[in-house]
């Protein structure tokens, strides 16, 4: 396939470009797969619980669960049922903010792509969510344990199936690289809330609200860069090993990137992300002519789900 991200970039040329790591090695195992999705995987038999010594269950039952969880954040080692809490909290906060779209189709058939993309991924087993919110901007968001949305804005300058699924994509390689915990690990909120620990501070919500604020801050927040770069790869590989377009996610960077800069419906995301020059140009040194070897991908845009 003679098509390469360059095509898509022309405007955006003289951009300083980083090495992409070991992309390289994904796109191998990519082209390898011949686009075949990726079967999930089964979930090992569970192991036998052991039963702790008395000193040990008694040291458990004392220690508080909002205790365990911050000991948790600051450890970063987060365990799933945690990891789910906490994106359950920011969810909330985020429909708060911006409700969903009252459209039923719209949510069950954006659940049904995203789903089958994160199944591409390699965490499966985590209960994906996916939904459209009411807001003219045009931006996504992640939240951990599988918590993924899009606004109605971003979602109207989609053409196709494709562009839907590489933007889930890329949200999804950000719960599945655990960016927002790693945020959360770093924020200056946990080393201040370190010293409510074990006192003050009486539940889960009430630990992940001080983390997050009132409102949708943390999926507002800005991630570091290379986090949005990495996504950007993630997403450009789930949907091709989903059958898709491997070029869809550049397509609607590339949109995105001809809308003003001073354009209020962009102006959240690109004080959050970096500009999509900038990632096209990632996206264009790391995969190279890398994707020669793919069969095209499907577009889907007879089953893209027009709004009314």
């Amino acid at each position: 396939m003679k098509r390469h991200l360059p095509w898509i970039i022309v405007a955006f040329c003289g951009i300083g470009l980083a090495q992409a790591g070991d992309f390289d090695n994904i796109l191998r195992g990519l082209i390898k797969q011949k686009m075949q999705p990726a079967a999930p995987t089964q979930p090992a038999a569970p192991a036998q619980p052991v039963a702790p010594s008395a000193p040990a269950a008694a040291a458990t039952a004392q220690q508080k669960p909002a205790d365990q969880l911050l000991k948790a954040l600051l450890s970063g080692n987060t365990s799933q049922e945690e990891e789910l809490r906490i994106g359950q909290q920011i969810s909330g906060n985020l429909l708060g903010a911006a409700p969903l779209v009252r459209d039923d189709g719209l949510q069950r058939y954006v659940n049904r792509v995203g789903r089958w993309v994160a199944l591409q991924s390699e965490r499966p087993d985590l209960p994906w969510h996916f939904g459209v919110i009411e807001s003219d901007d045009l931006n996504a968001f992640a939240a951990p344990g599988g918590y993924v949305f899009l606004t109605k804005g971003l979602y109207k300058k989609l053409k196709n199936e494709a562009e839907l699924a590489g933007v889930l994509g890329h949200e999804i390689g950000h719960v599945i690289r655990k960016h927002h915990l790693k945020l959360l690990q770093k924020s200056q909120a946990i080393a201040a809330l370190g010293s409510f620990f074990g006192s003050k501070l009486k539940n889960e919500n009430e630990i992940v609200q001080n983390l997050i604020g009132n409102g949708a801050e943390i999926v507002a927040r800005g991630l570091d860069k290379d986090a949005e770069f990495e996504a950007d790869r993630i997403g450009l590989v789930l949907g091709a090993r989903a059958g898709y377009d491997a070029y869809a996610l550049p397509a609607v960077l590339a949109e995105i990137g001809h809308v003003a800069k001073n354009d209020k419906s962009v102006s959240l995301l690109f004080k959050t992300h970096p500009l999509p020059e900038d990632r096209l140009g990632q996206l264009s040194e790391a995969v190279g002519e890398r994707l020669d070897g793919l069969a095209e991908g499907q577009s889907g845009v007879g089953r893209f789900y027009r709004l009314r």
